[in-house]
């Protein structure tokens, strides 16, 4: 997965700060479990896999934006600040399609829908932890990564490195 976000954005931070919101959001399944009162199971770790891929996806559309408004000349706050507001929308519907979608079966009592509950609360709860989670935690990654860049760059060239134009 790194490997092909590497190659996708050119880069070898940007998916790091991708992948890093994996762990945050396994953080929102494990509460959402514990609110529940439902213990984790082998097919709670199949939801989590499933959170996984829309925590990428949600991280994967703020960065690219953010990356498009750096293109076209905007500072690195300036980026953050737009691409933030633009993704916005996109992201929240993600999260409440897909916890809506869920909640029918998180909160079913027949015996025929216990075997797959745990995976719901897994999903439902991790997206709206890891919603958040995208909203803060990458945008301010992305702005500690471009300041530790702009004093490397004033420390080893002695000038601010410039936004990307294109």
């Amino acid at each position: 997965m790194y490997g092909i976000l590497a190659i996708l954005f050119s880069s070898y931070v940007q998916p790091l700060m991708i992948l890093i919101a994996i762990p945050f959001s396994i953080i929102g399944a494990v509460i959402g479990h514990m609110f529940m009162g439902i213990d984790l199971s082998i097919v709670s770790m199949f939801g989590i896999i499933a959170l996984a891929g829309v925590v990428i996806n949600d991280s994967l559309i703020l960065i690219d934006m953010i990356n498009n408004r750096r293109k076209k000349g905007l500072s690195a706050h300036d980026a953050v600040i737009d691409g933030a507001k633009q993704r916005f929308r996109p992201i929240i519907l993600t999260t409440l399609t897909t916890f809506i979608g869920l909640a029918p079966m998180m909160f079913e009592t027949s015996r025929q829908a216990q075997f797959l509950i745990p995976m719901a609360v897994s999903l439902g709860f991790g997206v709206l932890f890891a919603t958040f989670l995208t909203l803060v935690l990458i945008p301010s990654l992305y702005l500690i990564v471009e300041d530790i860049k702009s004093s490397l760059s004033r420390i080893f060239y002695g000038k601010p490195e410039e936004p990307i134009k294109t």
